[in-house]
């Protein structure tokens, strides 16, 4: 037995034009196939708005600016003149971004999941990839956004701060190291925060390494030898010194990345690549 089938006139049936697409029974459909795609360039201006369009990044923002320059400039009121050089200043203001620029990374990373935000970005951007990628770029445009302020800042105050050679020491080699040290500190953090994908155990992680691998160094003397080879933290130390590394040191830095940066981010990107968001 068949069922009786609609005329071809019928109206309810029937499907119209319009000029922003076919109407059906169902009504306009949206046809986005000529869409361009999210550039990466604009993904990356997303991830930095992020980091300021929340109270904890805004505020660390504002931290990091602040005690950068207070720090250079107790360096340069308390300094002899002679140690007030571009590099000396400069070196000092790795203390407080060297600590907080991690955190920084890590926030990059894990407010999408602490916020419940990750479906909402990966429905419109579905390429993870690009998402992450985003990210260290953002980090980046981050770091150098810090390491210019420190250099605005340390810049003036060294042509005052009365050293015969204020420049001292100033190469290609010296920039290069002082930038890898900036930028080891945030991409630390951004592995962790993509491994665990919660801010508060990768801070608190991030923090207490460090710390138990200095404790086990200065109680187990016999240690110390090998620990160097795996103490990011002490070792990345020698790329804020005036002379840079030595081969050993640079040898030590690649080591302790692999296990604290490398390892971890590419279990975090596995973990984010192939988890259910929800």
């Amino acid at each position: 037995m068949s069922l009786p089938t609609a005329p071809a006139d019928d109206p309810a049936r029937a499907t119209t034009s319009r000029p922003d697409g076919p109407v059906g029974p169902a009504g306009p459909t949206l046809d986005v196939s000529g869409t361009a795609p999210v550039t990466l360039a604009r993904l990356v201006r997303v991830e930095l708005r992020k980091m300021s369009d929340t109270r904890a990044g805004l505020w660390l923002l504002s931290i990091i600016g602040v005690i950068t320059v207070l720090v250079i400039v107790a360096f340069f009121a308390v300094g002899e003149s002679d140690d007030r050089t571009f590099l000396a200043l400069l070196g000092f203001a790795s203390i407080p971004q060297g600590v907080l620029l991690p955190v920084l990374g890590i926030l990059l990373v894990t407010q999408e999941w602490g916020q419940r935000t990750a479906m909402v970005t990966f429905t419109l951007v579905p390429d993870r990839g690009r998402v992450l990628l985003a990210k260290c770029l953002a980090a980046v445009v981050l770091v150098l956004a810090g390491l210019a302020l420190a250099a605005l800042v340390a810049l003036p105050l060294s042509l005052l701060g009365g050293s015969d050679a204020p420049f001292d020491g100033v190469t290609a080699n010296v920039a290069a190291s002082l930038l890898i040290g900036f930028l080891l500190g945030i991409v630390w953090g951004l592995a962790f925060g993509m491994v665990f994908l919660s801010s508060a155990v990768a801070i608190v992680l991030y923090f207490l390494v460090p710390t138990i691998t200095s404790v086990v160094s200065g109680v187990w003397s016999s240690a110390r030898d090998w620990l160097a080879w795996v103490d990011l933290g002490t070792s990345q130390g020698a790329l804020f010194t005036e002379g840079g590394p030595s081969g050993e040191q640079w040898a030590q830095i690649a080591t302790g990345s692999l296990v604290w940066i490398v390892l971890p981010g590419a279990v975090g990107i596995w973990r984010i690549l192939r988890s259910e968001v929800k």
